[in-house]
């Protein structure tokens, strides 16, 4: 099982209460792998920062795919503007101690007011907040975007049209107790086959409905990759049984803006639409992309000449 359907499980609880036990699990599209422990370096780098630069020490979270990808996206811009890059690889909650002790600078993934909560009750005063980069991260209901179904509640009266089957992805997911505990009987959809396996069945099954024409339901969260690999888009949720959507922070070490003051700068006006987002994962994650690469530093360049502008407008 994947990691990032963990992050939703931590996400849905305020949305079902106590009602829901919520299993740690994966992420869409596989765990990262090669995990080192906080404090430790992943990149190998000089003793020396270039002329003009310095040195910046970057927190990747495991298996948490936009905090991966926007990772390398800022290890690509910092070390194109001078900047020696030095990156550690570990789970989240030791990243945010590494942070507040002031051993890295950045790290691109807080999700703020759910998942990380705890961790920023905890660490907050030693801590800086730099700013939103994503506000639309949610769990979701996923249909073909030429489907017929535009809520939820339609969804009752629509079950034939989609096979009465609706494709989940791991048991344990979060996801997968919201939509049960709470989507299908919210819903009246008890009549629809709840089908749960894998993140990567749900995705095959996804792909293989769109090539064939055929509509399809299926459990999705945002960000991911899905959203710029396949026509889809998300079902309204009228009743709110899937919880508010939460934001994605960049935090930095408590001196940050004293020692690192353009770098946080550029920060500070970093944001990423849905596009930008889907499609820089989709190259970095998706097997199946015409341009996917296993090197995610290849994979950025990659996105970067596909967005020439995106650097010279984030440094205006």
């Amino acid at each position: 099982m994947t990691r990032s359907t963990r992050r939703m499980a931590v996400a849905i609880g305020a949305a079902l209460a106590a009602s829901l036990t919520l299993a740690s699990c994966g992420s869409g599209g596989g765990d990262a792998s090669g995990t080192t422990a906080a404090g430790s370096d992943s990149t190998e780098t000089s003793e020396e920062a270039p002329a003009g630069g310095g040195t910046v020490r970057i927190g990747i979270p495991s298996g948490w795919d936009e905090g991966i990808a926007v990772s390398h996206l800022w290890k690509a811009i910092l070390e194109d503007a001078g900047y020696t890059v030095d990156t550690t690889t570990a789970e989240i909650g030791p990243l945010f101690t590494s942070l507040a002790g002031g051993d890295l600078d950045l790290m691109f993934n807080g999700w703020l007011p759910l998942t990380h909560a705890d961790y920023w009750e905890e660490y907050g005063d030693d801590l800086v907040d730099l700013g939103v980069w994503y506000d639309d991260a949610a769990l979701t209901i996923a249909v073909n975007e030429d489907s017929p179904a535009q809520s939820l509640e339609d969804l009752a009266g629509m079950a034939s049209e989609y096979g009465n089957r609706i494709v989940g992805i791991e048991p344990g997911a979060g996801l997968t107790a919201a939509t049960q505990d709470a989507v299908i009987p919210t819903y009246g959809l008890e009549g629809m086959d709840f089908v749960t396996s894998s993140t990567p069945a749900m995705l095959a099954e996804l792909s293989a409905k769109v090539d064939s024409g055929e509509n399809v339901v299926v459990t999705l969260w945002r960000p991911h990759w899905a959203y710029d690999a396949f026509p889809v888009r998300d079902l309204d949720d009228p009743e709110g049984t899937l919880g508010e959507a939460e934001e994605v922070h960049t935090f930095g070490a408590a001196d940050v803006e004293e020692r690192l003051p353009e770098v946080v700068e550029w920060v500070k006006a970093f944001e990423l639409t849905d596009k930008q987002l889907f499609s820089l994962e989709n190259v970095m994650f998706n097997e199946d992309d015409a341009n996917y690469t296993e090197d995610p530093d290849e994979a950025v360049a990659f996105w970067l000449g596909e967005n020439p502008t995106f650097v010279e407008d984030l440094k205006g």
